[in-house]
């Protein structure tokens, strides 16, 4: 069952261009200049029931404008878009009561309050019956160990308790499709993993559709078997990120860990040394030829410990958008 389905979606904006100083100023009083900015430009798309897909391109790549778009928040210039079936910019209440949107860098819980007088408040909107709220808040709570802090004041709280919390309010009404715009940044590694276990177990339990857009490329490599690529308002990937990574990652890591002492120049016949210091060292090699390579150091010389990884998926990315090349 598709879910979500988004088909030549466009958005853009009309922004003013002013002229620099003080004349530039006076000009404006008489005349304005604007250009048009492609926010989101002719991007298709269709997300099956219970996937989990990342949704990645660089600032400015229009990956909020996007989900703002999903969730009926803007009105598209041009383009069709059905969510569960409904056309999200109708904003029917069948609608919003069945997805939910959560971005990092905005609270929707009641600052001055505790944090469970918004899960109150977000109830009454939802219209939940009451051994449904009860049943979710404390499923939620236990799984995410806030359930001694729900009646401290949110200002009060840790950033990553704020968050735990924003993902509760974000869940009460159990929805079917979640929107989730950065929803680890600025948070330690720790809790970076504690939200995307949770994000995990959410999407098995409840079978529940998940879009995610992050910079924390761990984030995506964790939760996300498929990724979407955006680039200055257009797609430009759209598929598995294993393919991604063999199609784009050249490279692999030879991290190495040598019994006795040898030089720099012995390793550079085998790759290029990244690294080198009280005898570990650190190779980049040809993709294809990795294994092959790391055979032959083992050969001919003492190895204590060898490993092959992956060229970090954040350099892949930068790849595909041509900011650097992966050497």
């Amino acid at each position: 069952m598709i879910t979500i389905k988004v088909s030549n979606l466009k958005k853009y904006f009309k922004v003013y261009k002013k002229e620099p100083g003080l004349w530039g100023s006076i000009k404006s009083l008489w005349k304005r200049s604007y250009e048009t900015v492609k926010a989101v430009d002719d991007v298709s798309f269709e997300i099956a029931e219970g996937e989990i897909v990342g949704f990645i391109g660089q600032n400015g790549a229009g990956k909020t404008t996007t989900l703002k778009m999903l969730s009926g928040l803007l009105y598209p210039t041009d383009g069709k878009t059905t969510v569960l079936e409904f056309n999200p910019w109708d904003r029917k209440p069948e609608f919003q009561k069945q997805f939910a949107l959560v971005m990092g860098q905005k609270n929707q819980l009641w600052w001055d309050l505790p944090a469970i007088e918004s899960f109150h408040l977000n109830k009454a909107i939802y219209e939940i019956p009451d051994k449904i709220f009860d049943e979710t808040l404390a499923k939620l709570s236990k799984i995410l160990d806030v359930e001694d802090i729900l009646r401290i004041q949110v200002r009060k709280l840790s950033l990553g308790q704020r968050m735990k919390c924003e993902i509760i309010a974000a869940l009460l009404h159990n929805p079917k499709v979640l929107f989730l715009d950065e929803p680890t940044i600025g948070l330690d590694v720790v809790m970076q993993k504690t939200l995307r276990d949770f994000i995990k177990t959410y999407n098995k339990e409840f079978g529940a559709t998940i879009i995610l857009t992050s910079h924390y490329m761990g984030d995506v490599k964790e939760l996300c078997e498929r990724v979407i690529i955006i680039d200055k308002g257009h797609k430009v990937y759209d598929g598995k990120l294993a393919d991604i990574i063999n199609k784009y990652a050249r490279n692999k890591i030879l991290s190495l860990t040598l019994e006795n002492s040898i030089t720099k120049n012995d390793l550079e016949q085998f790759g290029t040394v990244k690294s080198f210091k009280n005898n570990q060292a650190t190779l980049i090699v040809p993709r294809k030829e990795a294994t092959k390579i790391a055979s032959k150091i083992l050969n001919q010389f003492k190895v204590n410990d060898l490993n092959i990884e992956e060229v970090p998926i954040e350099v892949v990315i930068r790849e595909i958008f041509g900011a650097k090349k992966i050497h």
